[in-house]
């Protein structure tokens, strides 16, 4: 009782500073670390732990943080270094920006191992700034937002989600920023970017392993789609990567349905799983038949493309290449979506199979047909 009073009292004062405490938290609702109002906490060694208590709703949790180790809103802030924190609690998410809140996080560890809950994240237009963080989740993303979106900052450390089913590494509904760190999931897909939000990698290793049982899913490493929950609005998902090495263990590594997109590639390792497959542009199991089709650019710059491209019938991808090289074919089976490619002259795209596109702006001479055909609007021109 003499811990939580005290807890309470250092929350309660403005620009107050807690060093080695420990804080806890266990019924509904209650988080260990609560920060609002015009609060300014700095807290440093701590252990932070939220061991029991459910949420008054999923959507309370997600949405709004409530049951939260650590919950920081109302414009509040809160500075938190050299501290571990713990959420076993079903719907506790480790750390948690809201409502204007921010948070500055640094050399801290975050394992959440109760269901429905993820290990960072923002929502309601909070924001997080994190490094050197340590970051393991059970159920949902590591790295994560929700409803009314946000900002994630991230350098260095590492970031491991173990579920199946919507548990990637990243999960965006907000601007997501991750440097110089490991991003791995183990049983889902590396990177989700849902509507009008983006995800920016730069020097990341991250990796995905699609295990999704959902009837119609496509196994993919990186989905931009829009669910048309109202958890994110409607527009362009973007994803960027610059440096570092992207790996897909199961499916194509790029997959675009029901949103526009862009995937802005610059000197990227890509691995590719068995399947061989880059990008899948197409409908999907979101949105209404027959206008469900994903609108997708692909900007390429000093960067080795591999694998097949797919884009049906309701679909379009505009491929742009600088200084890059392609290896690979492009609607090798007639899917007959819109395709328009453009290459400068420092690009190469060696064909591994017949490939069909609607438009093409660049050189022949920059084009191996390694023994295939290319199609033009119809008219085989290799």
């Amino acid at each position: 009782m003499k811990r939580l009073l005290a807890m309470l009292a250092c929350l309660m004062i403005a620009s107050a500073c807690a060093e080695g405490t420990v804080y806890t938290a266990n019924r509904d609702d209650q988080s260990a670390v609560d920060v609002s109002g015009t609060q300014n906490i700095v807290i440093t060694d701590a252990l932070i732990q939220k061991t029991g208590g459910n949420a008054s709703s999923a959507d309370a949790a997600s949405f709004r943080g409530v049951n939260s180790a650590v919950r920081v809103y109302d414009q509040a802030a809160l500075t938190i270094s050299d501290s571990a924190i713990e959420a076993t609690a079903q719907n506790a998410t480790g750390v948690f920006a809201y409502d204007g809140g921010t948070i500055n996080i640094s050399d801290c560890s975050v394992t959440v191992t109760g269901g429905g809950a993820g290990g960072v994240q923002v929502a309601g237009g909070g924001s997080l700034y994190g490094s050197n963080l340590t970051v393991t989740s059970a159920s949902k993303a590591a790295i994560r937002s929700d409803r009314g979106g946000g900002t994630i900052v991230l350098d260095g450390g590492t970031y491991t989600s173990t579920g199946t089913n919507g548990c990637p590494a990243i999960y965006s509904t907000a601007e997501i920023t991750v440097r110089n760190a490991e991003c791995v999931s183990e049983q889902s897909r590396a990177v989700i970017i849902e509507g009008m939000n983006s995800v920016m990698l730069e020097n990341v290793t991250i990796e995905g392993n699609d295990q999704s049982t959902k009837s119609g899913s496509i196994h993919a490493n990186v989905l931009l789609y829009q669910s048309a929950s109202g958890d994110a609005k409607e527009g362009t998902s973007v994803f960027s990567m610059t440096g570092g090495t992207i790996t897909s263990h199961s499916g194509a590594m790029f997959y675009c349905t029901n949103t526009a997109s862009v995937i802005n590639l610059n000197d990227t390792a890509l691995n590719l799983s068995e399947d061989g497959s880059l990008l899948i542009v197409s409908a999907g199991r979101w949105g209404k038949d027959g206008r469900n089709g994903g609108r997708c650019t692909l900007n390429a710059k000093n960067q080795t493309l591999t694998g097949s491209v797919t884009v049906d019938h309701i679909s379009t991808l505009s491929l742009n290449m600088a200084e890059s090289d392609f290896i690979g074919s492009i609607n090798a089976e007639q899917e007959g979506g819109t395709v328009h490619v453009i290459m400068d002259e420092n690009s190469r795209w060696t064909l591994t199979g017949d490939s069909y596109i609607t438009s093409f702006s660049g050189d022949l001479l920059g084009i191996d047909s390694n023994g295939y055909h290319l199609f033009v609007d119809g008219t085989e021109i290799l």
